[in-house]
């Protein structure tokens, strides 16, 4: 499965994703998508939000190139944003 989403915390929803929180019957939960292979960074969130919304559009075989241009192993990139996995802050 591939995920695409947007957050102004990338940490955190990727903590979030990996534990499930508050997300019991979610994409991510029900897929387990919490692996993360690309990212892009946006300054402003309209911009970040339109850029979503554009991938969504594309078939797989696309999102796949975009992501094979930046991480052709498709290393998981988790542990290059954070500590890995995550604790759970309660």
């Amino acid at each position: 499965m591939l995920y695409t989403g947007v957050t102004n915390d990338l940490e955190r929803r990727l903590q979030e994703h990996y534990y499930g929180i508050d997300q019991v019957d979610s994409f991510t939960a029900k897929y387990k998508c919490y692996h993360l292979v690309w990212y892009e960074r946006h300054q402003y969130i309209n911009h970040a939000i339109e850029r979503e919304k554009e991938i969504k559009g594309w078939v797989r075989t696309k999102k796949i190139a975009l992501i094979e241009q930046e991480n052709p192993n498709w290393h998981f990139l988790n542990k290059d944003i954070m500590e890995w996995p995550p604790k759970l802050n309660e």
